[in-house]
């Protein structure tokens, strides 16, 4: 799991989304984009990549950190699960976020926006439809 995070919402709902997905059985490690494990990257079945949501409240919403995550290593052919954490209103940053990784060679599965105050909220979805694009 890759997540870029400004205030640390985004790394908790990371290190949750990881705790889900080792509940379920599956081999995690959470790690900040700009400190990506190559081998880890190589070897795993699926990704979830997350970002904060930046810029104005009503308009202009995108993926925090968005220089780093278009520089993260290529992933091709990985089921991703994407998500972002926002504080009034996520907007577009989960559409944007999914072309950076599209780009990036990944194969987006599941999105969620998660609220800051209630990151709980929509962890273990996330976590169960990459696992079920996983075994298809």
């Amino acid at each position: 799991m890759l997540y870029e995070s400004m205030t640390g919402n985004t790394k908790r709902a990371a290190e949750m989304l990881g705790g889900a997905a080792r509940a379920a059985g599956a081999e995690v490690s959470v790690r900040p984009v700009a400190e990506p494990d190559l081998h880890e990257l190589a070897r795993a079945d699926a990704l979830l990549i997350g970002t904060w949501t930046d810029g104005m409240i009503l308009f202009g919403m995108r993926p925090g950190g968005a220089r780093r995550l278009r520089a993260m290593p290529l992933i091709h052919g990985k089921p991703v699960g994407i998500f972002c954490t926002y504080a009034v209103n996520p907007g577009r940053t989960l559409d944007k976020l999914e072309s950076i990784v599209r780009g990036r060679g990944g194969d987006v599965v599941a999105r969620q926006a998660l609220h800051r105050g209630n990151v709980e909220a929509g962890i273990d979805e996330l976590v169960a439809d990459v696992v079920v694009s996983v075994s298809a």
